[in-house]
């Protein structure tokens, strides 16, 4: 659902790398739809593609795409949340009786995927709020510009209150030098929005790699925005948490013990996403 800007590079990604060979695309603009349906099409590549949304209803992975995207002139994802919230309705409406799993694109990603688990009543491991993957990626350069580390993992919420985890990587960097990059982290879109309006690449490479890791039921710890219940001391949200994805969705959270910087801004993260969903009309 969403077929433009990151939608349209997923779906290509996705047939390109051989990960899909059915395809089931939906967008608000029609014109624009078949352009993209015709646009794959010419690849050559051996693929199904519909706009017929009643056969979504036998997909095994669902994207929610759609809605409006982040731009230079929009200070932080979570302002988009009233904009989207009809067409996350919509995704709900559509997908009533999917059976697979969703993966949320669409900002703020982590109050969307939250919506969409409690009006769905889908099983909160088959609603996987999408973020932390890039987050990490940026982390993981920021730490290796720096020579600290050659890996890293970021929680919490995709946004300003995102949680880098540098107990697991890089546990001696000292707390200025952790602010430092934390502030990198929040500004790294910034030139890739004013440079061409939005990302892409990165994006789309990190959603393929999680949506082949339930297609092909890999069961690796990905960080995956899921609705806690009580896990990190956290309820009544999505955040990013470490969790076991394979073919059900979210097989497992793992709990990892953060240091007392960590929990902290895991704190913080929980109670701004929580104001976001507290107001969901659920």
């Amino acid at each position: 659902m969403g077929a433009g800007r990151i939608g349209g590079e997923v779906a290509f990604l996705a047939a390109a790398t051989g990960l899909v060979d059915e395809l089931v695309l939906h967008d608000a603009i029609e014109p624009f739809l078949h352009a993209q349906v015709l646009d794959l099409l010419h690849t050559g590549l051996d693929l199904w593609v519909t706009t017929d949304l009643s056969e979504a209803v036998s997909a095994d992975i669902g994207v929610f795409a759609a809605g409006s995207p982040r731009n230079p002139n929009i200070k932080s994802r979570a302002d988009l949340l009233a904009a989207n919230l009809p067409v996350a309705d919509e995704c709900v409406r559509v997908l009533s009786r999917f059976p697979g799993v969703l993966v949320a694109i669409t900002n703020p990603s982590d109050a969307n995927a939250y919506y969409i688990t409690r009006r769905s009543g889908f099983d909160r491991g088959r609603v996987l709020g999408f973020g932390g993957q890039l987050d990490s990626a940026r982390f993981e350069i920021a730490l290796r510009e720096r020579g600290l580390s050659s890996g890293g993992t970021v929680l919490g919420e995709h946004g300003d209150h995102q949680v880098p985890v540098f107990s697991r990587s890089a546990p001696d960097t000292p707390e200025p030098v952790r602010e430092e990059i934390l502030a990198g982290l929040r500004r790294a879109s910034i030139p890739v929005m004013q440079g061409k309006g939005g990302t892409v690449f990165g994006p789309a490479v990190h959603i393929v790699n999680l949506l082949r890791a339930v297609a092909e039921d890999q069961r690796r710890v990905l960080p995956v925005s899921v609705a806690l219940e009580g896990e990190y001391g956290i309820e009544g949200c999505s955040l990013a948490v470490p969790a076991e994805v394979g073919r059900e969705g979210a097989r497992r959270i793992e709990e990892w013990d953060l240091d007392p910087w960590e929990a902290g801004k895991m704190a913080k993260a929980a109670t701004f996403e929580r104001s976001l969903c507290d107001w969901l009309p659920i």
